[in-house]
Protein backbone atom coordinates (compact mmCIF):
# COMPACT_ATOMS: atom_id res chain seq x y z
CA UNK A 1 0.00 0.00 0.00
CA UNK A 2 1.37 3.39 -1.02
CA UNK A 3 2.16 5.64 1.93
CA UNK A 4 0.02 8.77 2.20
CA UNK A 5 2.19 11.80 2.94
CA UNK A 6 -0.56 14.41 2.59
CA UNK A 7 -2.75 15.52 5.49
CA UNK A 8 -4.91 18.29 6.88
CA UNK A 9 -4.53 18.75 10.63
CA UNK A 10 -7.53 20.25 12.43
CA UNK A 11 -8.16 19.25 16.06
CA UNK A 12 -9.58 22.35 17.75
CA UNK A 13 -10.80 21.24 21.22
CA UNK A 14 -9.09 22.74 24.24
CA UNK A 15 -8.45 19.60 26.34
CA UNK A 16 -7.99 19.57 30.11
CA UNK A 17 -6.23 16.24 30.72
CA UNK A 18 -5.20 14.47 33.91
CA UNK A 19 -6.40 13.57 37.41
CA UNK A 20 -8.33 16.44 38.98
CA UNK A 21 -9.12 18.11 35.65
CA UNK A 22 -12.85 18.44 36.37
CA UNK A 23 -12.11 21.03 39.04
CA UNK A 24 -10.08 23.02 36.51
CA UNK A 25 -13.37 23.84 34.77
CA UNK A 26 -13.86 26.53 37.44
CA UNK A 27 -11.05 28.49 35.79
CA UNK A 28 -12.37 28.15 32.23
CA UNK A 29 -14.57 30.50 30.24
CA UNK A 30 -17.46 28.28 29.16
CA UNK A 31 -19.05 28.97 25.76
CA UNK A 32 -22.48 30.12 26.95
CA UNK A 33 -24.78 31.18 29.76
CA UNK A 34 -27.22 28.23 29.90
CA UNK A 35 -26.26 24.58 29.34
CA UNK A 36 -28.21 21.51 28.38
CA UNK A 37 -26.43 18.75 30.35
CA UNK A 38 -26.78 15.43 28.51
CA UNK A 39 -26.36 12.26 30.60
CA UNK A 40 -27.35 8.60 30.35
CA UNK A 41 -30.58 7.06 31.57
CA UNK A 42 -28.61 4.63 33.74
CA UNK A 43 -28.30 6.96 36.71
CA UNK A 44 -24.57 6.52 37.28
CA UNK A 45 -23.75 10.23 36.85
CA UNK A 46 -26.16 11.05 39.69
CA UNK A 47 -25.25 8.07 41.87
CA UNK A 48 -21.51 8.70 41.63
CA UNK A 49 -21.95 12.42 42.35
CA UNK A 50 -20.45 13.57 39.04
CA UNK A 51 -23.58 15.49 38.04
CA UNK A 52 -23.64 17.28 41.41
CA UNK A 53 -19.99 18.23 41.02
CA UNK A 54 -20.63 19.65 37.55
CA UNK A 55 -23.71 21.56 38.74
CA UNK A 56 -21.68 23.06 41.61
CA UNK A 57 -19.05 24.25 39.12
CA UNK A 58 -21.71 25.76 36.84
CA UNK A 59 -23.32 27.56 39.77
CA UNK A 60 -19.95 28.98 40.81
CA UNK A 61 -19.63 30.36 37.27
CA UNK A 62 -23.23 31.68 37.37
CA UNK A 63 -24.26 29.44 34.48
CA UNK A 64 -27.81 28.08 34.33
CA UNK A 65 -28.51 24.50 33.26
CA UNK A 66 -31.15 21.92 32.33
CA UNK A 67 -30.54 18.15 32.62
CA UNK A 68 -31.58 15.71 29.88
CA UNK A 69 -31.14 12.16 31.22
CA UNK A 70 -32.56 9.69 28.69
CA UNK A 71 -29.50 8.58 26.71
CA UNK A 72 -29.15 4.83 26.02
CA UNK A 73 -25.87 2.88 25.69
CA UNK A 74 -26.53 2.79 21.92
CA UNK A 75 -28.11 6.25 21.57
CA UNK A 76 -31.14 6.72 19.33
CA UNK A 77 -32.49 9.43 17.03
CA UNK A 78 -35.67 9.92 19.08
CA UNK A 79 -33.64 11.18 22.06
CA UNK A 80 -31.55 13.48 19.86
CA UNK A 81 -34.72 15.14 18.63
CA UNK A 82 -36.21 15.29 22.13
CA UNK A 83 -33.06 16.80 23.62
CA UNK A 84 -32.88 19.42 20.87
CA UNK A 85 -36.51 20.39 21.50
CA UNK A 86 -35.83 20.85 25.23
CA UNK A 87 -32.72 22.94 24.50
CA UNK A 88 -34.78 25.18 22.20
CA UNK A 89 -37.61 25.58 24.69
CA UNK A 90 -35.22 26.30 27.55
CA UNK A 91 -33.10 28.67 25.41
CA UNK A 92 -29.87 26.77 26.10
CA UNK A 93 -26.91 28.25 24.23
CA UNK A 94 -24.46 25.36 24.66
CA UNK A 95 -24.50 21.62 25.34
CA UNK A 96 -22.48 19.59 27.84
CA UNK A 97 -22.05 15.84 27.34
CA UNK A 98 -21.25 14.23 30.71
CA UNK A 99 -20.48 10.51 30.69
CA UNK A 100 -19.32 7.97 28.14
CA UNK A 101 -19.30 8.11 24.38
CA UNK A 102 -23.07 7.73 24.11
CA UNK A 103 -23.77 10.88 26.16
CA UNK A 104 -21.10 12.96 24.41
CA UNK A 105 -22.13 11.73 20.96
CA UNK A 106 -25.74 12.58 21.77
CA UNK A 107 -24.68 16.03 22.96
CA UNK A 108 -22.99 16.62 19.59
CA UNK A 109 -26.05 15.50 17.64
CA UNK A 110 -28.39 17.55 19.82
CA UNK A 111 -26.13 20.58 19.27
CA UNK A 112 -26.65 20.15 15.51
CA UNK A 113 -30.44 19.95 15.75
CA UNK A 114 -31.18 22.88 18.08
CA UNK A 115 -30.95 25.41 15.23
CA UNK A 116 -31.30 23.21 12.14
CA UNK A 117 -34.80 22.31 10.91
CA UNK A 118 -36.34 18.93 10.13
CA UNK A 119 -35.23 15.49 11.26
CA UNK A 120 -31.71 14.47 12.31
CA UNK A 121 -31.65 11.83 9.56
CA UNK A 122 -32.09 14.61 6.98
CA UNK A 123 -28.41 15.43 7.53
CA UNK A 124 -26.98 11.90 7.76
CA UNK A 125 -24.78 10.67 4.90
CA UNK A 126 -25.36 6.99 4.18
CA UNK A 127 -28.27 4.56 4.38
CA UNK A 128 -31.62 6.35 4.19
CA UNK A 129 -30.04 9.64 5.29
CA UNK A 130 -30.72 12.58 2.96
CA UNK A 131 -27.26 14.14 3.26
CA UNK A 132 -28.51 17.73 3.52
CA UNK A 133 -25.93 20.38 4.43
CA UNK A 134 -25.95 21.82 7.95
CA UNK A 135 -26.65 25.49 7.32
CA UNK A 136 -27.53 26.91 10.76
CA UNK A 137 -24.99 27.23 13.60
CA UNK A 138 -24.19 24.18 15.72
CA UNK A 139 -24.26 24.99 19.45
CA UNK A 140 -20.88 24.88 21.23
CA UNK A 141 -20.16 21.49 22.83
CA UNK A 142 -18.35 20.73 26.08
CA UNK A 143 -17.33 17.08 26.53
CA UNK A 144 -16.63 15.63 29.99
CA UNK A 145 -15.72 11.98 29.53
CA UNK A 146 -16.07 9.46 32.36
CA UNK A 147 -14.90 6.49 30.27
CA UNK A 148 -11.89 5.67 28.09
CA UNK A 149 -13.50 4.24 24.99
CA UNK A 150 -14.47 6.38 22.05
CA UNK A 151 -12.06 9.34 21.93
CA UNK A 152 -15.11 11.46 21.12
CA UNK A 153 -13.73 14.25 23.31
CA UNK A 154 -10.99 14.76 20.70
CA UNK A 155 -12.83 14.17 17.42
CA UNK A 156 -15.93 15.44 15.58
CA UNK A 157 -17.71 12.10 15.26
CA UNK A 158 -21.06 11.08 16.70
CA UNK A 159 -22.76 7.70 16.24
CA UNK A 160 -26.56 7.50 16.50
CA UNK A 161 -29.00 4.68 15.67
CA UNK A 162 -32.18 5.31 13.71
CA UNK A 163 -34.37 2.94 15.67
CA UNK A 164 -37.05 3.04 12.95
CA UNK A 165 -34.75 1.65 10.24
CA UNK A 166 -32.04 -0.24 12.21
CA UNK A 167 -29.32 2.04 10.87
CA UNK A 168 -26.38 2.95 13.12
CA UNK A 169 -24.35 5.61 11.35
CA UNK A 170 -21.45 7.86 12.25
CA UNK A 171 -21.60 11.54 11.33
CA UNK A 172 -19.70 14.75 11.97
CA UNK A 173 -17.93 17.74 10.48
CA UNK A 174 -15.68 20.61 11.56
CA UNK A 175 -18.52 22.12 13.62
CA UNK A 176 -19.06 19.05 15.82
CA UNK A 177 -15.67 19.07 17.51
CA UNK A 178 -16.08 19.95 21.19
CA UNK A 179 -15.03 23.47 22.08
CA UNK A 180 -13.69 22.25 25.41
CA UNK A 181 -13.07 18.73 26.73
CA UNK A 182 -12.27 17.37 30.18
CA UNK A 183 -10.45 14.05 30.53
CA UNK A 184 -10.20 13.33 34.24
CA UNK A 185 -9.14 9.72 34.97
CA UNK A 186 -10.45 10.07 38.53
CA UNK A 187 -13.94 9.94 36.98
CA UNK A 188 -13.08 6.55 35.44
CA UNK A 189 -12.09 4.71 38.64
CA UNK A 190 -15.61 3.36 39.13
CA UNK A 191 -16.05 1.77 35.69
CA UNK A 192 -16.53 -2.01 36.23
CA UNK A 193 -13.99 -4.49 34.78
CA UNK A 194 -16.04 -5.77 31.82
CA UNK A 195 -16.95 -2.26 30.66
CA UNK A 196 -13.35 -1.12 31.16
CA UNK A 197 -12.33 -3.93 28.78
CA UNK A 198 -15.03 -3.21 26.18
CA UNK A 199 -14.23 0.51 26.18
CA UNK A 200 -10.49 -0.09 26.08
CA UNK A 201 -10.84 -2.31 23.04
CA UNK A 202 -12.97 0.31 21.29
CA UNK A 203 -10.00 2.67 21.79
CA UNK A 204 -7.64 -0.06 20.57
CA UNK A 205 -9.59 -0.66 17.36
CA UNK A 206 -10.00 3.05 16.62
CA UNK A 207 -6.21 3.22 16.61
CA UNK A 208 -5.60 -0.07 14.76
CA UNK A 209 -8.15 0.75 12.06
CA UNK A 210 -6.84 4.30 11.78
CA UNK A 211 -3.36 2.86 11.26
CA UNK A 212 -4.34 0.44 8.46
CA UNK A 213 -6.80 2.85 6.76
CA UNK A 214 -5.67 3.94 3.33
CA UNK A 215 -5.91 7.61 4.32
CA UNK A 216 -3.57 7.15 7.32
CA UNK A 217 -0.86 9.82 7.54
CA UNK A 218 2.47 10.16 9.36
CA UNK A 219 0.61 12.18 12.03
CA UNK A 220 -2.17 9.65 12.61
CA UNK A 221 0.38 6.82 12.62
CA UNK A 222 2.29 8.44 15.50
CA UNK A 223 -0.87 8.72 17.58
CA UNK A 224 -2.13 5.24 16.62
CA UNK A 225 1.03 3.31 17.48
CA UNK A 226 1.40 5.08 20.84
CA UNK A 227 -2.26 4.41 21.66
CA UNK A 228 -1.87 0.69 20.82
CA UNK A 229 1.27 0.51 22.95
CA UNK A 230 -0.47 2.08 25.96
CA UNK A 231 -3.57 -0.12 25.71
CA UNK A 232 -1.47 -3.28 25.44
CA UNK A 233 0.50 -2.33 28.53
CA UNK A 234 -2.08 -0.76 30.82
CA UNK A 235 -5.58 -2.05 29.95
CA UNK A 236 -5.08 -5.42 31.71
CA UNK A 237 -3.98 -3.53 34.84
CA UNK A 238 -7.13 -1.37 34.73
CA UNK A 239 -9.33 -4.45 34.32
CA UNK A 240 -7.71 -6.21 37.28
CA UNK A 241 -7.32 -3.12 39.50
CA UNK A 242 -9.76 -0.42 38.51
CA UNK A 243 -8.55 1.91 41.28
CA UNK A 244 -5.02 2.10 39.82
CA UNK A 245 -5.02 5.79 38.88
CA UNK A 246 -1.75 5.67 36.96
CA UNK A 247 -2.97 2.85 34.72
CA UNK A 248 -6.33 4.61 34.29
CA UNK A 249 -4.49 7.77 33.25
CA UNK A 250 -2.43 5.96 30.62
CA UNK A 251 -5.55 4.26 29.21
CA UNK A 252 -7.31 7.64 29.17
CA UNK A 253 -4.34 9.04 27.26
CA UNK A 254 -4.57 6.16 24.78
CA UNK A 255 -8.24 7.03 24.33
CA UNK A 256 -7.61 10.71 23.66
CA UNK A 257 -4.81 9.76 21.24
CA UNK A 258 -7.31 7.48 19.47
CA UNK A 259 -9.59 10.51 19.11
CA UNK A 260 -6.68 12.31 17.43
CA UNK A 261 -6.35 9.28 15.12
CA UNK A 262 -10.02 9.55 14.22
CA UNK A 263 -9.53 13.26 13.48
CA UNK A 264 -6.58 12.64 11.14
CA UNK A 265 -7.37 9.20 9.66
CA UNK A 266 -10.50 7.03 9.77
CA UNK A 267 -12.04 3.83 11.03
CA UNK A 268 -12.37 0.98 8.53
CA UNK A 269 -15.09 -1.54 7.74
CA UNK A 270 -14.57 -3.34 11.06
CA UNK A 271 -16.63 -0.56 12.61
CA UNK A 272 -19.27 -0.82 9.87
CA UNK A 273 -19.65 -4.54 10.55
CA UNK A 274 -20.03 -3.98 14.29
CA UNK A 275 -22.52 -1.15 13.81
CA UNK A 276 -24.74 -3.57 11.92
CA UNK A 277 -24.59 -6.04 14.83
CA UNK A 278 -25.57 -3.47 17.45
CA UNK A 279 -28.10 -1.69 15.19
CA UNK A 280 -30.19 -4.88 15.18
CA UNK A 281 -29.16 -5.93 18.70
CA UNK A 282 -28.80 -2.67 20.67
CA UNK A 283 -28.12 -4.54 23.93
CA UNK A 284 -24.72 -5.52 22.47
CA UNK A 285 -22.02 -3.14 23.78
CA UNK A 286 -20.09 -1.63 20.88
CA UNK A 287 -16.67 -2.66 22.23
CA UNK A 288 -17.87 -6.22 22.78
CA UNK A 289 -19.08 -6.43 19.19
CA UNK A 290 -15.72 -5.21 17.91
CA UNK A 291 -13.94 -7.86 19.97
CA UNK A 292 -16.20 -10.55 18.49
CA UNK A 293 -15.38 -9.52 14.92
CA UNK A 294 -11.70 -8.74 15.47
CA UNK A 295 -9.87 -12.07 15.07
CA UNK A 296 -11.50 -12.96 11.76
CA UNK A 297 -11.27 -9.39 10.49
CA UNK A 298 -7.63 -8.75 11.28
CA UNK A 299 -6.50 -12.22 10.21
CA UNK A 300 -7.99 -11.37 6.81
CA UNK A 301 -6.34 -7.95 6.55
CA UNK A 302 -2.96 -9.03 7.96
CA UNK A 303 -2.37 -10.87 4.69
CA UNK A 304 -3.30 -7.75 2.68
CA UNK A 305 -1.05 -5.16 4.37
CA UNK A 306 1.54 -7.27 6.23
CA UNK A 307 3.98 -4.41 6.89
CA UNK A 308 1.30 -2.47 8.76
CA UNK A 309 0.51 -5.44 10.98
CA UNK A 310 4.19 -6.04 11.70
CA UNK A 311 4.42 -2.46 13.00
CA UNK A 312 1.28 -2.98 15.11
CA UNK A 313 2.73 -6.18 16.60
CA UNK A 314 5.91 -4.29 17.50
CA UNK A 315 3.81 -1.59 19.19
CA UNK A 316 2.27 -4.35 21.33
CA UNK A 317 5.75 -5.44 22.45
CA UNK A 318 6.16 -8.49 20.22
CA UNK A 319 9.71 -9.44 19.20
CA UNK A 320 8.69 -9.74 15.56
CA UNK A 321 12.22 -10.06 14.19
CA UNK A 322 12.69 -13.40 15.94
CA UNK A 323 9.76 -14.94 14.04
CA UNK A 324 9.74 -16.58 10.58
CA UNK A 325 8.85 -13.95 7.96
CA UNK A 326 5.50 -15.54 7.08
CA UNK A 327 4.35 -15.44 10.72
CA UNK A 328 5.23 -11.82 11.44
CA UNK A 329 2.01 -10.07 10.27
CA UNK A 330 -0.14 -12.58 12.16
CA UNK A 331 1.81 -12.00 15.38
CA UNK A 332 -0.43 -8.98 15.89
CA UNK A 333 -3.56 -11.16 15.86
CA UNK A 334 -1.99 -13.53 18.42
CA UNK A 335 -0.99 -10.61 20.65
CA UNK A 336 -4.49 -9.13 20.33
CA UNK A 337 -6.11 -12.44 21.32
CA UNK A 338 -3.75 -12.76 24.28
CA UNK A 339 -4.66 -9.21 25.37
CA UNK A 340 -8.37 -10.05 25.13
CA UNK A 341 -7.84 -13.13 27.30
CA UNK A 342 -5.87 -11.11 29.86
CA UNK A 343 -8.81 -8.70 30.03
CA UNK A 344 -11.37 -11.49 30.44
CA UNK A 345 -13.07 -10.94 27.08
CA UNK A 346 -11.43 -13.64 25.01
CA UNK A 347 -14.50 -15.79 24.45
CA UNK A 348 -17.38 -13.43 23.71
CA UNK A 349 -20.14 -14.96 21.57
CA UNK A 350 -22.59 -13.27 19.21
CA UNK A 351 -25.14 -15.95 20.10
CA UNK A 352 -25.12 -14.77 23.73
CA UNK A 353 -26.70 -11.52 22.50
CA UNK A 354 -29.36 -13.21 20.39
CA UNK A 355 -27.53 -12.88 17.08
CA UNK A 356 -28.33 -15.85 14.83
CA UNK A 357 -26.08 -17.28 12.15
CA UNK A 358 -28.81 -16.94 9.51
CA UNK A 359 -28.72 -13.14 10.05
CA UNK A 360 -25.17 -12.78 8.78
CA UNK A 361 -25.95 -11.89 5.17
CA UNK A 362 -28.51 -9.31 6.33
CA UNK A 363 -25.96 -7.81 8.74
CA UNK A 364 -23.24 -7.61 6.08
CA UNK A 365 -25.70 -5.97 3.69
CA UNK A 366 -26.69 -3.44 6.38
CA UNK A 367 -23.03 -2.65 7.07
CA UNK A 368 -22.31 -1.90 3.42
CA UNK A 369 -25.51 0.07 2.79
CA UNK A 370 -25.42 2.20 5.95
CA UNK A 371 -21.69 2.75 6.46
CA UNK A 372 -20.23 1.92 3.07
CA UNK A 373 -17.96 4.94 3.36
CA UNK A 374 -15.73 3.07 5.82
CA UNK A 375 -15.37 0.19 3.35
CA UNK A 376 -13.80 2.81 1.06
CA UNK A 377 -11.18 3.46 3.78
CA UNK A 378 -10.01 -0.18 3.80
CA UNK A 379 -6.53 -0.88 2.40
CA UNK A 380 -8.18 -3.65 0.34
CA UNK A 381 -11.69 -3.44 -1.15
CA UNK A 382 -13.88 -6.03 0.59
CA UNK A 383 -16.58 -7.68 -1.49
CA UNK A 384 -19.99 -8.49 0.00
CA UNK A 385 -19.01 -12.18 -0.03
CA UNK A 386 -15.79 -11.46 1.87
CA UNK A 387 -17.66 -9.38 4.45
CA UNK A 388 -20.09 -12.27 4.93
CA UNK A 389 -17.19 -14.72 5.26
CA UNK A 390 -15.52 -12.58 7.95
CA UNK A 391 -18.75 -12.50 9.97
CA UNK A 392 -19.25 -16.25 9.51
CA UNK A 393 -15.74 -16.95 10.81
CA UNK A 394 -16.34 -14.60 13.74
CA UNK A 395 -19.65 -16.20 14.68
CA UNK A 396 -19.87 -18.27 17.85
Amino acid sequence: MKENLEFIYHIPPRILFGPGSLEKLRNEKLPGKKALIVISAGGSMKKLGYLDRLVDILKSLKIEYVVFDKILPNPIKKHVMEGAQIAREEKCDFVIGLGGGSSIDSAKSIAIMVNNPGDYWDYIIGGTGKGKPIEKPVLPIVAITTTAGTGTEADPWTVITNEETNEKIGFGNQYTFPTLSVVDPELMLSVPPHLTAYQGFDTFFHSVEGFIAKIATPISDLYALKSVELIAKYLPICVKDGKNLLARTYVALANTLAGFVESTSSCTSEHSLEHALSAFHPELPHGAGLIMVSEAYHTFFASKVPEKYIQLAKAMGVDVDSLPAEERPFAFVKAMKKLQEECGVGNLKMSDYGIKEDEIEKLADNAIKTMGGLFEMDPYKLSFEEAVEILRKAYK
